[in-house]
């Protein structure tokens, strides 16, 4: 699974070959449009609805061909959309008539009958929903880990308080302020200064792991406890916090994010919820790593994080990429 001389091959051929594919498209991308909508017919908008499979393909592909339209009126369209998911405007009630307006702005722009092309209107519009969707919800997830991590609060005390109770069901918390932190990861008395990095990202990630996954996730901290091989459960869990966030951030969880929408029928895009699988995901498989490599110490950390970040990132380029749980509570 982990093939090192095979990932690294791949990676620099990556790095040698991406800027000259990258100029060499660019530079023939507006004569093969122009070709390609004189012999169909049909805009490139159109092609991609009708002829990229369902997913990220598709997605990607009318994400791109938006960013690059020369259109001011489009280029007007984006901002607003983006403004939108910035505000937090698309929800359940008001998503519907920014969409649907979406649509019949682009179709006017691209002289696209709508009346004619009604599939064409259904594929773009769950499609821009989903693209921002996404948007939006980066922006809650910035939110939450910007929000430190409060002891005045008794929402983040009662959290942090249950994940000690799903994670040591059967040992009893001392008190708020303990060396037994320490028995599931953290690294002091106190895991509130642990959160700094992530904020309350952090804390919500370890949570959603050890409730919706509870035996899985104390078969994790078992493993952590390994007396030769062992690593801080907590502290790896928003290290892994810090990798999820940082995959959505900057795009690269782009293609199991659209595919896992539509391959769940969950239009019209992501939420929270996605999120924190996403995460379980990562802990599960970095754990997985972190036992077949049987570090001889915790100093092997970085290397083994690094491995692990960038065979996520190789298989998140296959735009088919899907991470799924293959556990019995998938449900969840």
């Amino acid at each position: 699974m982990y093939f090192k001389p095979l990932l690294y091959i791949s990676n620099l051929l990556h790095w040698l070959l991406c800027p000259a594919y990258v100029f060499i498209r660019r530079l023939t991308r507006p004569f093969i449009k122009w070709i390609l909508t004189r012999t169909t017919g049909l805009c490139e908008l159109q092609r991609l609805c009708y002829c990229e499979p369902s997913g990220a393909c598709r997605i990607l592909g009318l994400e791109e061909s938006l960013k690059n339209s020369k259109s001011v009126k489009v280029q007007k369209l984006l901002k607003f959309l983006d403004l939108a998911a910035k505000e937090k405007r698309l929800t359940a009630a008001g998503s519907g008539q920014i969409i649907s307006k979406t649509v019949e702005t682009i179709c006017y722009v691209k002289k696209i009958h709508q009346g004619v092309h009604q599939p064409f209107n259904k594929l773009l519009g769950e499609s821009v929903s989903v693209i921002w969707s996404l948007k939006q919800l980066l922006h809650d997830l910035e939110s939450i880990r910007t929000t430190g991590y409060d002891s005045s609060n008794m929402e983040h005390e009662q959290k942090l308080l249950e994940l000690w109770t799903l994670l040591m069901p059967m040992t009893e918390l001392e008190s708020r302020i303990s060396n037994s932190w320490k028995d599931i990861g953290f690294q002091g008395d106190d895991p509130r200064t642990d959160f700094r990095g992530m904020g309350i990202l952090g804390l919500e990630n370890l949570h959603f792991f050890a409730k919706n996954y509870q035996e899985v996730a104390l078969q994790v901290l078992s493993h952590s406890n390994h007396p030769k091989h062992g690593y801080s459960f907590a502290i790896v869990g928003i290290n892994l916090t810090h990798l999820a966030y940082t995959l959505w951030r900057d795009g690269t969880a782009k293609t199991h994010v659209y595919n896992i929408c539509c391959h769940q029928l969950q239009m019209p895009g992501p939420t929270l919820l996605h999120f924190h699988r996403f995460y379980c995901y990562l802990f599960i498989e970095f754990d997985k790593l972190w036992m077949s490599e049987k570090p001889p110490t915790i100093m092997e950390f970085g290397r083994i994080r690094s491995q692990f970040e960038n065979h996520i990132r190789l298989l998140l380029a296959n735009p088919n990429c899907m991470f799924k749980l293959n556990i019995s509570v998938e449900h969840v």
